[in-house]
């Protein structure tokens, strides 16, 4: 782990789904019934549901996080008409109890032992996360689970991120923050936050204006030395 990243930090904040969760193991686990489609289904599911979140958000119409993974669902499966509709209720539960990525708990506990605090910052709200985060035990990991909801916008926008600060009663500076997503790393750099981007699936790089402090393939290797 870089000692000149942690520097002055006190609080490292994640991103839900897509950084501890891992959005695409709601269809994985019902992948023989979903069938050949399983794979660009999941894509397009998450695709549309973050480009709700960004419509939704810059007009101004907030709705709930889950109401958008509900429609986002529909859209994948009017998409794709060969997978069975009946499988909504199953894709929709199974989202509710994504699997975490295996190194989440003990980076999460090892980033603690080193007098960070530790939270999940998230465009779900908070009845989505509170399920996700007691179905994968992190509860006892995390210091604090916050929604967006309080803010009635999504992340890019600062009022998302701003949310992590006036919780902890702390600036941006001294706040790391770790997504894979990389539009979300641009808004929290934007907003003055150190930022890790977990590059999860060796994307190309984007925002050049924006750059993430540190590249990572997995949240572990906040815990490699420099």
């Amino acid at each position: 782990m870089s000692e000149t990243l942690l520097a002055g930090k006190c609080l490292a904040v994640f991103d839900a789904y897509g950084t501890l969760f891992d959005v695409h193991s709601a269809v994985q686990r019902h992948e023989g019934a979903v069938g050949p489609e399983a794979v660009p289904l999941s894509e397009t599911w998450r695709t549309k549901q973050l480009e709700y979140s960004w419509v939704y958000g810059l007009t101004g119409r907030y709705r709930s996080f889950w109401s958008l993974t509900e429609a986002a669902l529909d859209f994948a499966l009017a998409r794709y008409p060969g997978v069975d509709r009946s499988l909504r209720g199953r894709l929709l539960d199974a989202y509710r109890d994504l699997d975490a990525y295996p190194e989440v708990p003990a980076t999460l506990d090892a980033l603690r032992a080193r007098g960070l605090r530790t939270a999940i910052l998230s465009n779900g709200d908070a009845a989505m996360l509170e399920r996700a985060v007691a179905s994968a035990d992190l509860g006892r990991h995390l210091d604090a689970t916050l929604s967006v909801d309080p803010a009635q916008t999504f992340k890019t926008s600062p009022a998302a991120y701003r949310i992590a600060c006036d919780r902890f009663g702390i600036g941006p500076e001294a706040v790391l923050f770790c997504s894979s997503n990389r539009w979300d790393i641009a808004g929290a750099a934007a907003f003055g936050f150190a930022t890790a981007w977990v590059n999860r699936r060796a994307a190309p790089d984007e925002y050049a204006d924006l750059p993430p402090t540190i590249v990572i393939g997995s949240l572990d290797a906040l815990l490699v030395p420099a």
